[in-house]
């Protein structure tokens, strides 16, 4: 009873307006990332024009931005530690303006790519610290809402950008739109980025790093803002401990169980990206003016997939805890292996022209958003003990990154080369492959303490028979 009067006195105390508001204003990051990977979207046509890209060079155009982010994100995990979450934050917000000025303003295609590259190395490390520093900043019982704040700002960025994209695209002929629409779409990328450079002045640093950096004082009056006194040194004591109790090294990751969720973290990173999503949204409006749609008519086309895949996030978000992570994984893989399997044969067949191919788009996205999207950054954050999370996921997200420049570089060239339908089926065959990957090797992460998810990987990685996800589990 003293317990549950404790909770209660603690939730009470804690400022749940001031934690939304720093969660909120460390989400806007994910708002940069998602404008800026779907802003090429609208552009890439006027782009090929412009620059006479051949279809390499159009991949290109679209995946350079990429080569920055995995700079980037290789990046940020070093830099955070050493200069703070929030400097590097304000930093990479710097690198977001200036790179979406400049790729504004150059009259070369080189300029443009060396443009990209610099809005990517902000992406990929606003891509990485975002997240973590609103895990670093939530109270536990708040955070998994508070963190998913993050997906959300990237799908919401997403489908904003097709809005803006298509109202650029609109306000002039289609000449305006190649010499000088494109430059508009993306410069005003600038403003966002100095907004969320601004707020990020208004939070704090993260109480963890400082207590890292032996600032435990200044910790303390951070945590004060978020809980009542006793809890908040309680918060000091125990993240001094958990700093006491971590020793990681690369050794640790090839243990026995450990380099098994290793190999499945990367799975899920990889199979995330080559089931084509990217290749949907990136290149959006070129796929739907195959299907007969003109160009604005395709990009208010593109539109519909920025708000499905917004809506179905949402969706996802309020259902991971409550069906779990293995059943949304199932369902939306196997979908999307359907939709995929049906664009084919509709380009195969020559009857992509209509509205099929868009709804069938639709559905695909939808099957993402509630599955591959929001779900393998969740089990990338759980199936990691403590001491090896964050070695573990800049392995894997840095993989992810890889995995997406590949889809991107790539898809143009294999359009053209092996025409619609066997690029639709080549990403159908991935996604079915993912549904396989899941039964076979993905566990259900759902409700379990990171100590049970370590026992569950060393018991799956002696070939024990016995169900994991059912048996009961040993906490040390």
């Amino acid at each position: 009873m003293a317990s549950r009067t404790a909770k209660i006195s603690n939730d009470s105390q804690l400022n749940m307006k001031y934690v939304t508001l720093v969660s909120v204003i460390g989400a806007v990051g994910g708002l940069l990332f998602g404008f800026d990977t779907a802003v090429v979207s609208g552009a890439v046509g006027f782009l090929q024009d412009r620059f006479h890209l051949g279809d390499f060079g159009a991949g290109w155009a679209v995946s350079s931005l990429i080569i920055g982010c995995i700079v980037g994100a290789i990046a940020s995990g070093w830099l955070s530690d050493r200069l703070g979450r929030k400097r590097v934050l304000i930093g990479a917000a710097g690198l977001f303006v200036i790179g979406s000025i400049a790729t504004a303003l150059p009259d070369t295609f080189t300029g443009y790519v060396i443009a990209r590259m610099i809005s990517g190395l902000g992406i990929g490390i606003t891509s990485t610290i975002c997240p973590l520093y609103n895990a670093e900043i939530a109270p536990a019982r708040y955070r998994g809402r508070l963190v998913a704040l993050n997906q959300f700002a990237i799908v919401t960025g997403i489908f904003l950008t097709y809005f803006v994209n298509s109202g650029i695209a609109s306000a002039g002929s289609d000449a305006w739109d190649i010499s000088t629409g494109w430059r508009w779409m993306f410069g005003i990328g600038a403003i966002p980025g100095l907004i969320f450079m601004a707020l990020l002045f208004l939070v704090p640093e993260s109480p963890r790093w400082l207590i890292k950096r032996g600032k435990p004082e200044k910790a303390l009056d951070v945590l004060l803002r978020i809980h009542g006194e006793e809890a908040a040194k309680q918060e000091v004591l125990e993240i001094k401990q958990s700093f006491r109790q971590e020793k990681s090294s690369l050794r640790e990751l090839f243990k026995p169980g450990m380099r098994f969720a290793l190999f499945v973290g990367i799975g899920l990173a990889i199979l995330q990206q080559v089931t084509g999503i990217n290749a949907i949204l990136y290149y959006a409006p070129e796929i739907l003016k195959q299907t007969g749609a003109g160009t604005n008519a395709a990009l208010i086309q593109t539109i519909l997939v920025g708000f499905v895949n917004m809506v179905f996030t949402v969706v996802s978000i309020w259902l991971i805890d409550k069906v779990g992570r293995k059943a949304l994984l199932l369902t939306g893989t196997s979908i999307m292996a359907a939709c995929l399997g049906l664009i084919g044969l509709l380009f195969h067949t020559g009857h992509s022209s209509g509205y099929l191919v868009l709804a069938l788009i639709l559905v695909y996205t939808a099957a993402f958003s509630i599955s591959l999207g929001p779900v393998v950054w969740v089990m990338l954050s759980e199936i990691f003990p403590n001491r090896v999370r964050g070695m573990a996921t800049s392995i894997a997200s840095m993989l992810l990154w890889a995995a997406d420049y590949a889809v991107s570089q790539s898809f143009p060239p294999l359009l053209s080369w092996a025409g619609p339908a066997a690029t639709y089926w080549t990403f159908g065959i991935m996604a079915l492959f993912t549904v396989f990957f899941t039964v076979a090797f993905v566990p259900e992460t759902k409700g379990k303490t990171l100590e049970q998810m370590e026992n569950l990987w060393i018991s799956r990685q002696a070939g024990q028979s016995q169900s994991l996800e059912n048996r009961p589990v040993k906490i040390h």
